[in-house]
This record gives C-alpha cells, sequence and structure tokens, in this order.
C-alpha cells in the first residue's frame, strides 16, 4: 500500500485537541500511508461573488492537495451539536466546480476522526459532515467511528495522545481508512 491521506483538522485553534489527534494519526499510521495536512484558515467565507472574481489562493491550494490525495482524514471537534463552521466554509469551497466537471471531494475515500472534552466526543458533528458528504459524494468510511470523549484525559500536556487503548484504535482506524481509500482509489 501506498497512499497519500490529506490530513484536515476542523479547529483553528493551536493547541487544539483536533491538531493533537491528526498529530496522533502521523505518529500511529500504517506502513506505506503518508499523511499530509492542510491547512484552513486562510480560507475566505463562501461568497459566490468572490469565487467569480476567481478562486482565492487558499482554496486552489486546498483544491489541489485534495486532487493529489488519495483520502481524507477530518479531525473534527463539535460546536453546538455540528460541524465548526470553518470546517463546513473550507468544504463548501471545495465542494465547488465549473458546470460538467467533478469536484474534487467526489469518490474520495475519507476518515472522520474527532476528539472532544464532553461525554459524547463528536458523533452529531461527524453526523453532519458524513450529510453533508453525500451531496459532495465523497464516500466516509462509516465503521469503526472514532470519537474520542472525555479527551482531556487521554492527552498529556504537551498534548500527546498517551491513552494506550485510543492509540491502538486509532491505529486500527487508520489501517481500516487505508483499506477504504485502497479500494476507491480509482472512482476519484
Amino acid at each position: 500500500m501506498s497512499l497519500t491521506i490529506l490530513g484536515i483538522a476542523g479547529s483553528l485553534r493551536a493547541k487544539s485537541y483536533n491538531r493533537a489527534l491528526l498529530r496522533a494519526a502521523h505518529e500511529l499510521k500504517p506502513p506505506g500511508m503518508e499523511i499530509q495536512d492542510a491547512e484552513i484558515g486562510a480560507i475566505p467565507l463562501y461568497d459566490a461573488d468572490l469565487e467569480a472574481a476567481g478562486v482565492p489562493e487558499p482554496v486552489a491550494t486546498l483544491k489541489a492537495a485534495i486532487r493529489a490525495s488519495d483520502g481524507l482524514l477530518f479531525a473534527t471537534p463539535e460546536y453546538n451539536y455540528g460541524v465548526p463552521g470553518v470546517l463546513k466554509n473550507a468544504i463548501d469551497w471545495a465542494s465547488r466546480a465549473a458546470p460538467g466537471e467533478k469536484g474534487c471531494l467526489a469518490g474520495k475515500a475519507a476518515g472522520i476522526i474527532g476528539a472532544s472534552p464532553g461525554p459524547s466526543g463528536t458523533a452529531r458533528g461527524q453526523a453532519q459532515l458524513r450529510q453533508a458528504f453525500i451531496f459532495t459524494q465523497t464516500y466516509a468510511l462509516q465503521a469503526p467511528e472514532f470519537t474520542l470523549a472525555r479527551c482531556a484525559d487521554k492527552f498529556d500536556a504537551e498534548l500527546r495522545l498517551v491513552d494506550d487503548s485510543s492509540r491502538e484504535f486509532l491505529r486500527k482506524y487508520l489501517v481500516r481508512l487505508g483499506d477504504w481509500a485502497e479500494r476507491l482509489r480509482g472512482m476519484a
């Protein structure tokens, strides 16, 4: 297996548990998988007038990275029972394609993980993200779900994932994502 997975954190905060979860994914990825990170903080709010004037550079960079990847790994927090606005905005931009063209998200394998200090992890935010993927034709890995609840107890002071069972589950999740991306590689 030789796969490139694009990691996208749905939080802009430097000390975000979800950014830390992506860092843990880098450590725990299976052989043959490379994870590259995309930054979405510079992407402007979606505006059709802005798009008509020309796709902003941060959007073009994100779309190129998505096209070049074999799959996606979203690490999303949950804000008010949903996907953070910054992540939804990046997906809205990425979903845009010229008439008659296929969007860069179409046919891509996607994994969704998330960490939250709360008791339900990021289950509702992940469900909302899966719903958006219906329209974008992005194929989210259905099972297992990785929702790291009460995550403050599972990271150390430097935000390293230190909980052994969570590390092992993430390792297995990444193997499943790799298998899924491999199966879907020719569809994107």
